[in-house]
C-alpha cells in the first residue's frame, strides 16, 4: 500500500510540475463591431467591404453601415467602398475584453477622368461634313410663320369666288334629286317642254353668254 501511495503522489507531483511550466494560450479572439460613416454628411456607408488584411476574410456593412465580425488582436482591418478611399485600422494587442467597437470615418475619393469626345461618325472629317450639311428643323416660330402664310394664301383663293354657296347648293340639289327618284328612272329633260321653255327664256335674256376676261 505504501508503494502504491508513493507512486500516486509522485505522478501528481510530476503533473503539477509540468502544468506549472507550460503556459496556457491567451484568448486573442475578439468580437469586432462598428459603423462606417461619410465625413461630409455623417451618413452611413452601406455595403462596404470589411476585410482582415492578413487572412482575406471579412464581411460587409448593412444598409445602415453597421458590421460585426470575429477578429484577433493585432489584426489589420481594411475598409473599402465605392467612391471612398481605402482605410486601414489596426487592432491594439493590449485589449482586455473580448468585444471591441469603433466608428470608422471614410474619406471621399474624387477621381478626375480625362475628357472623352464621342462622335456619331467614324472620323472627325466625316462628322465635320455632316455637321455643315445638316438640315436644322424649323423652330416653333418658323412653323407658325409658314402656317400663317399658307392660311393667307387659302384666304386669297377663297376671295376669288364671289359666291361660295353655289357649289353647295348644286351638290345639295343633286343629292335631293337622287333621293327623290330612288328606285325609279329619273325624268329626261330633253323631252320636258318646261325645261325647253326655261332654256329659251334664259337664252333670250342673255344669261347663257360666256364671260371672258
Amino acid at each position: 500500500m505504501k508503494k502504491i501511495a508513493c507512486s500516486v503522489i509522485f505522478i501528481l507531483y510530476l503533473g503539477i510540475s509540468c502544468f506549472s511550466q507550460v503556459q496556457l494560450p491567451k484568448n486573442d479572439v475578439i468580437q469586432l463591431s462598428g459603423v462606417l460613416l461619410s465625413p461630409d454628411t455623417i451618413t452611413p456607408v452601406p455595403f462596404a467591404n470589411v476585410i482582415v488584411r492578413a487572412t482575406g476574410r471579412g464581411t460587409m456593412t448593412d444598409y445602415f453601415g453597421f458590421f460585426s465580425m470575429v477578429v484577433e488582436k493585432n489584426d489589420e482591418i481594411v475598409f473599402s467602398a465605392l467612391g471612398f478611399k481605402n482605410s486601414i485600422y489596426k487592432l491594439p494587442d493590449t485589449l482586455t475584453q473580448d468585444r471591441y467597437s469603433l466608428i470608422q470615418i471614410m474619406t471621399v475619393d474624387t477621381i478626375c477622368l480625362k475628357e472623352a469626345v464621342i462622335y456619331p461618325w467614324p472620323t472627325y472629317e466625316q462628322f465635320k461634313k455632316a455637321f455643315v450639311k445638316i438640315d436644322i428643323p424649323d423652330d416653333d416660330y418658323e412653323k407658325a410663320v409658314k402656317n400663317f402664310a399658307l392660311l393667307m394664301d387659302l384666304k386669297d383663293s377663297w376671295a376669288e369666288y364671289p359666291n361660295s354657296n353655289i357649289n353647295y347648293n348644286n351638290f345639295l340639289n343633286q343629292r335631293i334629286s337622287k333621293l327623290y327618284y330612288a328606285g325609279q328612272l329619273p325624268p329626261n329633260n330633253l323631252l320636258n317642254p318646261l325645261a325647253w321653255a326655261s332654256f329659251i327664256k334664259a337664252w333670250r335674256e342673255g344669261k347663257l353668254k360666256i364671260q371672258r376676261d
